[in-house]
């Protein structure tokens, strides 16, 4: 993360490598997902090790993402069906698992609401991320996007890019033809519909899932492995 990144005193957030687990190959090693295969006592080991090191006073309300465009409560007390979470207390922590998708972490610039979301490219499309900020009740959002698959890697075929210039024809400009396919800019797109909503002050943390190996998971590049996680809460 960016030091130079603006971050309101009382919101603190942190995006997750892969490095630091006890979770072996091919899910080495902190891996956070218990869904993808992984011993689960490992996941749990680095679960507690992230909260940990975090200083988290709270269990990150984990999530089941189905690549919807669902936005909850966060709720540490329960796994909710959804591809975001919002809380306004102290008492939760906001957070989504990715392994190529995209982590968008909100706030308001006063800091007394966040939220996390998974952006594919379905629920990007279909407006994750704005049934996120309809969860806002203060303006002036500040959003930070984290690492995902990068935009010269990025292959989909040409009925993803169809999809997105259905909903507005200006999307074109983030789908680069290859071949028989395009390849997608998905922080591009996020920052054009983040702009369109009126968020304004958007921080990036441009590596490539996919291109880092020996940093991050990816699900494009490796098929089974683990997944990051992005948190966002206030003190």
């Amino acid at each position: 993360m960016d030091p130079a990144w603006f971050i309101p005193p009382n919101v603190n957030i942190a995006f997750s490598t892969r490095l630091g687990g006890v979770s072996l190959s091919p899910y080495d090693s902190l891996n956070l997902g218990c869904h993808v295969g992984d011993n689960p006592k490992a996941v749990l080991d680095n679960r507690a090790l992230i909260q940990s090191q975090l200083a988290l006073t709270a269990v990150p309300a984990w999530l089941e993402q189905v690549h919807g465009v669902d936005v909850v409560k966060a709720d540490s007390t329960r796994v909710h069906q959804a591809d975001g979470s919002v809380s306004t207390q102290t008492s939760e922590v906001c957070v989504v698992m990715t392994a190529d998708c995209l982590p968008i972490l909100l706030c308001d610039k006063q800091g007394t609401q966040v939220a996390a979301v998974h952006a594919g490219w379905r629920g990007l499309c279909d407006g994750i991320i704005e049934s996120a900020l309809a969860h806002f009740k203060q303006e002036d959002i500040i959003a930070y996007l984290g690492p995902c698959v990068g935009p010269t890697v990025f292959e989909v075929g040409p009925e993803v890019r169809q999809q997105f210039i259905e909903k507005d024809a200006t999307c074109t400009v983030f789908f680069k033809p290859v071949s028989d396919k395009y390849l997608a800019d998905l922080q591009g797109l996020a920052c054009y519909r983040l702009k369109q909503a009126g968020v304004s002050l958007i921080y990036q943390d441009k590596r490539c899932t996919y291109l880092n190996p020996e940093t991050f998971f990816s699900y494009r590049r490796d098929g089974v492995t683990g997944r990051m996680a992005s948190f966002i809460w206030l003190s």
